[in-house]
C-alpha cells in the first residue's frame, strides 16, 4: 500500500511540476524576442502536452489518453516541419 502511495505521490508531482514548465513556454512563446524563439516554446508547450496526458494515462488507467498522447506527439511535430519550413522560406506549403 505504501509503495502504491509513494507512486501516486511520484505520478502527481511530475503532473505538477510539467504543468509548471509549460507555463514558462508559454512565457516564451508569447514574450520571445525572435520567432524561432517563439516557435520553440511552442513545440515545447505540444511536448509537455504530450507528457501529461501520458502521465494522467498512467495515474488514472484510462487508456484513450495514451492515443491522445500519441495524436498530439505526430500533430506537433507536423506543425513544427511547418513552422521551420515558414521560417526558412517565408511560406507553409512549396
Amino acid at each position: 500500500m505504501a509503495e502504491l502511495f509513494s507512486f501516486t505521490l511520484l505520478l502527481t508531482s511530475a503532473l505538477i511540476l510539467i504543468s509548471i514548465l509549460t507555463l514558462f513556454c508559454g512565457y516564451r512563446a508569447f514574450i520571445g524576442p525572435t520567432i524561432p524563439d517563439r516557435v520553440i516554446g511552442i513545440d515545447a508547450i505540444g511536448t509537455n502536452i504530450t507528457a501529461i496526458a501520458i502521465l494522467l494515462a498512467i495515474l488514472t488507467s484510462f487508456d484513450y489518453f495514451v492515443l491522445v498522447g500519441l495524436v498530439l506527439a505526430i500533430i506537433g511535430f507536423i506543425s513544427t516541419i511547418a513552422a521551420a519550413n515558414y521560417i526558412s522560406e517565408s511560406e507553409v506549403i512549396q
